[in-house]
């Protein structure tokens, strides 16, 4: 375990087998649509969970990346901004729009609109954490992987001021740390 972090809440495996069992409810759920089935990755911190998930989707599916930036080191300032955009067209797409963590929920709800805007027939929310007791709106994810406490976490793709991502797991940052 890394010196920085207070204890691990998800090991690597953990998040290896939710992930496989949230890839075979995504492939469930979308094998008979008539929509082409696109997944947007939020750039950074999605991409390990983007990475392990599709591993585990059995369908035909497209992918993309969106970045949108909400933080100032551990706080949500509260205005999204899109700093890169699609690369292609989401008309008439479902869409899985994959998020590392909802924690207030402004940046989803925001993406969510967005998408919706540029023509996506539906857009579905698969998020790897959520933080419930910091939502300030009623977004929610469709496809979950795990509940977490309102503590500062680290790792598998979640950051402090850009550290951490590489971390294997998912732990709690010793507050001395931020």
């Amino acid at each position: 375990m890394h010196q920085d972090i207070k204890k691990i809440l998800f090991t690597e495996e953990d998040i290896r087998k939710r992930c496989a069992e949230l890839g075979e409810e995504i492939s469930d759920a979308y094998r008979n649509t008539n929509h082409e089935l696109l997944f947007v990755s939020i750039l950074k911190g999605s991409i390990p969970f983007f990475a392990e998930l599709i591993k585990h989707v059995d369908i035909d599916v497209y992918y993309d990346f969106i970045a949108a930036r909400s933080y100032d080191g551990t706080e949500s300032v509260g205005n999204i901004k899109i700093v890169k955009d699609l690369d292609c067209s989401v008309v008439d797409h479902d869409i899985i729009l994959v998020e590392d963590i909802i924690d207030t929920g402004l940046t989803i709800k925001e993406i969510k609109k967005l998408l919706y805007l540029k023509g996506a027939h539906d857009v579905k929310v698969a998020a790897l954490l959520n933080k419930q007791d910091r939502r300030v709106n009623d977004i929610q994810a469709d496809f979950l992987g795990f509940e977490i406490p309102n503590e500062f976490v680290v790792g598998f793709g979640l950051d402090y001021n850009q550290k951490y991502r590489n971390l294997p797991y998912i732990g709690v940052l010793k507050e001395e740390k931020y």
